[in-house]
């Protein structure tokens, strides 16, 4: 079958609700990498919530089926958008639906570490090809995991969505950690492009390493 690459991304909206499966609406995907659409300056109608969600590890599923093409996840990774309700919509410019997202819409699967202290850049690649620097415009966070007593860093991609740091990726993250004072505080940190992102503090580390 052959696919059509022209196809506009409310076409595609529109086939993902209208179709009994996604091989109708696999043949007009496109893949992403023309430019990401302005999609904080459009204002469409709700047209209800599609049966998509993304699950924890970044996952979509459609109709509860994984979709497993890669080109389909890019060309909906693009029209995301997380509303100041809380809630995360594919956006076109005619017509906003609703999706479920588990934790975060996108995980960051690789990162590579350039320069040291000051100089020190960190560049993440999510699991549907965005690259961020982490930094003032991309900041990092890291949120107590209560279940397991462990750590939950994220990344902001874009808008108000962000990329869960996938852990192997955390433990390489935390091997260029160092202690560095934050307003008077020994803090566990990394350093990207010129910003500190504290980590824990110094005491708490000591502690859960036993020292």
């Amino acid at each position: 079958m052959q696919q059509d690459t022209d196809t506009s991304p409310q076409e595609t909206l529109a086939a993902a609700r209208d179709t009994a499966g996604l091989s109708a609406l696999i043949s007009r995907a496109a893949r992403a990498g023309k430019g990401l659409p302005p999609v904080e300056r459009w204002n469409p109608p709700f047209c209800g919530d599609l049966d998509m969600e993304i699950r924890a590890d970044g996952t979509w599923f459609y109709l509860g089926t994984p979709i497993g093409r890669m080109p389909l996840v890019q060309l909906f990774s693009t029209v995301l958008r997380k509303d100041e309700d809380g809630r995360t919509y594919l956006v076109t410019p005619v017509e906003k639906v609703g999706i479920r997202v588990v934790d975060a819409p996108f995980v960051a699967v690789e990162v590579d570490v350039s320069g040291k202290r000051e100089a020190q850049v960190l560049t993440f690649r999510t699991n549907v090809g965005d690259v961020v620097e982490a930094g003032p415009d991309h900041p990092l966070r890291f949120v107590d995991e209560d279940a397991t007593g462990g750590l939950k860093p994220y990344v902001h991609v874009r808008g108000r969505l962000e990329a869960l740091v996938a852990r192997p990726v955390m433990y390489e993250l935390v091997e260029h950690g160092e202690e560095i004072d934050v307003g008077g505080r020994a803090m566990f940190a990394v350093r990207s492009k010129g910003t500190v992102f504290p980590i824990m503090p110094v005491e708490k580390l000591k502690r859960l390493s036993g020292e």
